[in-house]
């Protein structure tokens, strides 16, 4: 049967858009190379799963799976706000926290507009600017960690946005207190800034800032956090943003009528009464970070101090390359080459099993 070919132009905005690359799944792994076992520590998941009540709420769900789910997340919105001690009109639901960025670009972001962002950093941010016809400013990260000077060196009359992603991804690093509220004091009132926290819950640095309680004095504050990392729920695809109430009701406008689902919602409401369930998480990945952080500088290689469930990994050859070797060994990381620092991999943290076997991978990998 032939192919008819269109003659329709998208938009010019699309031109020269990559598409997201996340981590290599793992059934894709084991059709492409033959191997039965696979170690996946590429995408930032929890390796200890989720929470059993947030299950046993998901069954007991499944009984009103022929039923829209409510748009706005009532009772999820509810825990949260109690949790935060915010107002329940300043928090809104996405289907993960990208799509609440996709709402703000797509709400505030207009033709020619400017948003600053760090180099590097969650690729999202850029492709959602251009999308809407703005244009990306990235300062380059110092050390890894943002250079929050630069970024505001980096305002012009142009610029309707700035993303701070805290700890930043892919490097794991954070801003200090003092540096980030010396910034968010001195970013015009005029400019959208968005903190986004996803890994927020695995912080145990003293020196880290939560922004949310800043938002009562910093109209033009955004902070994002999801329950796709610490809380185990990346499938069901559900995060949240806390803003001034205005901003709820602008972005309201713009998302889809039932963008969180039923499942995500119930799991997300339950898993934030599960305290126990976190404590254990954030407590094991830190065992974990500090594992892997020790056995590579027995390796001679050098890491960014990470504060996630990550850790980017310096390396001496092609972050590809070890990619390539790695995945024949059954591990999964992610190349530091899609990611924007070629000479790394980034590796999320395991269950002490995965983590001791990715230790020896890379020691046969690199010797």
């Amino acid at each position: 049967m032939e192919v008819l070919e269109h003659k329709i132009i998208s938009r010019k905005e699309l031109e020269g858009l990559d598409v997201y690359k996340p981590g290599k799944p793992i059934e894709e792994v084991k059709r492409e190379l033959g191997l039965n076992r696979i170690i996946k520590l590429a995408s930032n998941e929890n390796p200890l799963g989720y929470s059993p009540m947030a299950k046993e709420a998901m069954i007991k769900e499944m009984e009103n799976l022929m039923f829209y789910p409510e748009g706005t997340a009532p009772v999820l919105v509810k825990k949260i706000a109690k949790q935060l001690k915010v107002k329940e009109e300043q928090v809104i639901t996405g289907n993960g926290s990208d799509e609440i960025l996709r709402l703000l670009t797509r709400s505030y972001i207009r033709s020619g507009d400017e948003a600053i962002m760090a180099d590097v950093t969650f690729p999202r941010y850029e492709t959602n600017v251009i999308i809407e016809g703005g244009r990306a400013i990235k300062v380059p990260l110092v050390n890894g960690v943002h250079d929050l000077g630069g970024m505001l060196a980096a305002i012009t009359d142009k610029t309707r946005m700035i993303f701070v992603c805290n700890p930043n991804n892919p490097t794991g690093t954070i801003v200090g207190k003092r540096e980030l509220t010396s910034f968010i004091n001195q970013v015009p009132n005029h400019i959208l800034l968005v903190v986004d926290e996803a890994y927020f819950e695995y912080v145990t640095a003293e020196d880290h800032l939560d922004t949310v309680p800043l938002i009562h004095s910093h109209a033009n504050l955004i902070v994002l956090r999801t329950f796709s990392k610490i809380y185990g729920l990346a499938a069901l695809r559900i995060g949240y943003g806390v803003m001034h109430s205005n901003f709820v009701k602008e972005l309201i406008k713009v998302k889809e009528p039932f963008n969180t689902n039923r499942m995500a919602q119930v799991a997300a409401t339950t898993s934030l009464a599960d305290l126990e369930f976190v404590s254990k998480c954030k407590k094991e990945n830190e065992k974990g970070r500090l594992y892997i952080s020790a056995e590579v500088e027995k390796m001679g290689l050098s890491y960014f101090p990470s504060q996630g469930n990550f850790v980017m990994i310096r390396l001496n050859s092609s972050g590809d390359n070890v990619f390539q070797s790695l995945l024949h060994k059954g591990i999964i990381v992610r190349s530091g080459g899609v990611l924007g620092l070629p000479n790394t991999i980034r590796v999320s943290i395991g269950t002490k099993e995965e983590n001791e076997a990715f230790i020896q991978a890379l020691r046969e990998v690199i010797q």
